[in-house]
């Protein structure tokens, strides 16, 4: 129970049929478990993905790793220790020339699985996961017996589009029509001979640590020391922020507002500012909304659910550049709330080439399938170019700590009242849902099953 009082209410559909795997094309080979979610606390939630569970919408599904043909690994990323690689500061210049200078770069189909995959973070129907075919129930909270719920979350996101990506900004305006200019007779000798940017950013450079040796010269009392010295790699802040002139050609804003999903907002005494829940993150540019990530702020870590862009500006790397700016974001909010440290990018499928750019947001760790303990990435790629389902864990002797111990204790909302398993059963005489409800529980664990409620008709 969250600590406002409320339940998290599911339904289970199982998972014991496979269909078309969205990596690899198989017809039949992608096999997960899935359940349906009225509500969910942002607490069972956070304890759900570290089991390995993911949403999509109000969807919850776990992949059958030993069965599914692309095992699917979470994946989190320090976001405190991050450093951007070559690739990653390469997409933040790119986006800042075009900020100041209007430089739009020529797409190309060589960059990169990240750029051609469209960069969406995770899009669980496009990878081929499929919600039950059957309506879930519609279960009215209010009724529920000994349940407190909180009031539906305000979601103020009418200037959020619900569209599909292509329609998630306005129709670009027509262009005005440019005149050729006639052909020139080669460099004016009266004019300076044209400067590399290489050489431009250069001399910016040497200007601004000439300016600030000047600066702690004339402070004779309290210097105050510079946040990065030439001895230390300048942060992702830094990076982001990098070539930026006071006045850019265009302007990137940034809105957030409370979106529609099965996360109930929470604000929390320890917690960040803006609360726990689901979020629409705009990227605006210059008044116009050209991207939207979908983020979910959980108690541990910020939770990359997937991105939506304009196409006319896939050549900007917008899901490369979104995810800095959520790391950026993260960072951020663990300053206000210490214990939320990590970025979840969702899932790392190292069978599939195209999705292996997730293990470049270093340092990150994968989640063992069997243990549910965190390994790093650097010593879990080994065990999966060798066999792509691997028990990532390196001690033979440790176990599921959360490992289902006693079905009786499930918790079940049966007729608008909570109960547990045992007494169900009891009430419920000659039922013969035992193996499914134990299938539920021991793939949520003993400690999410005696929170969350099973859905019972």
């Amino acid at each position: 129970m969250a600590a406002g009082g409320s339940y998290s209410i599911v339904e289970y559909f199982g998972g014991d049929g496979g269909h078309r795997c969205g990596y690899c094309k198989h017809e039949n080979g992608n096999f997960s478990h899935g359940m349906w979610s009225h509500t969910m606390t942002v607490q069972d939630y956070q304890d759900l993905i570290d089991r390995g569970w993911r949403r999509s919408g109000k969807y919850v599904y776990k992949p059958t790793m030993s069965k599914t043909c692309c095992p699917q690994y979470t994946i989190r990323c320090h976001a405190l220790n991050f450093h951007p690689s070559k690739t990653h500061k390469k997409t933040l210049k790119k986006v800042n020339r075009f900020l100041s200078r209007g430089e739009m770069p020529v797409e190309r189909h060589d960059e990169g699985h990240e750029d051609s995959l469209g960069e969406i973070m995770d899009s669980a129907h496009e990878e081929g996961v499929q919600p039950p075919r059957q309506d879930p129930l519609k279960i009215d909270h209010s009724e529920v017996q000994d349940i407190s719920t909180s009031p539906d979350t305000d979601t103020t996101n009418s200037a959020a589009p619900t569209t599909p990506r292509e329609d998630a900004a306005p129709a670009p305006e027509e262009k005005t029509p440019t005149v050729t200019p006639k052909p020139g007779k080669g460099a004016d000798p009266s004019r300076p001979l044209g400067r590399k940017a290489k050489d431009i950013r250069k001399e910016r450079r040497l200007q601004k640590e000439q300016q600030k040796q000047q600066e702690a010269e004339s402070s004779s009392v309290n210097p105050v020391p510079s946040k990065s010295s030439s001895n230390q790699p300048k942060s992702l802040e830094e990076f982001i922020t990098e070539s930026l002139p006071n006045d850019p050609l265009h302007r990137l804003e940034f809105k957030r507002f409370l979106c529609d999903s099965p996360l109930e907002a929470e604000m929390a005494p320890d917690g960040p500012e803006v609360g726990y829940g689901s979020f629409h993150q705009q990227y605006w540019l210059d008044g116009r909304i050209v991207a939207v990530g979908v983020l979910d702020i959980l108690p541990s870590c910020v939770s990359s659910v997937y991105l939506y862009y304009h196409p006319d500006f896939s050549s900007l790397s917008l899901g490369t550049y979104s995810a800095l700016r959520e790391i950026a974001f993260t960072r951020q909010l663990q300053q206000q709330s210490p214990k939320l440290a990590y970025y979840y990018l969702g899932f790392y499928v190292h069978s599939c080439p195209k999705m292996r750019y997730k293990g470049q947001y270093q340092p990150s760790d994968l989640l063992c399938p069997e243990t549910y303990t965190w390994v790093s990435i650097e010593r879990c790629i080994p065990r999966l170019e060798i066999s792509a389902y691997s028990r990532l864990s390196e001690n033979a002797h440790e176990g599921d700590a959360c490992a289902l111990k006693e079905l009786g204790r499930v918790l079940v909302l049966h007729r608008r009242t909570v109960m547990p398993y045992a007494a169900y059963a009891r009430k419920r005489k000659g039922s013969n849902d035992e193996k499914e409800v134990e299938q539920y529980a021991s793939l949520l664990g003993q400690t999410c099953a005696e929170r969350i409620l099973l859905y019972r008709a």
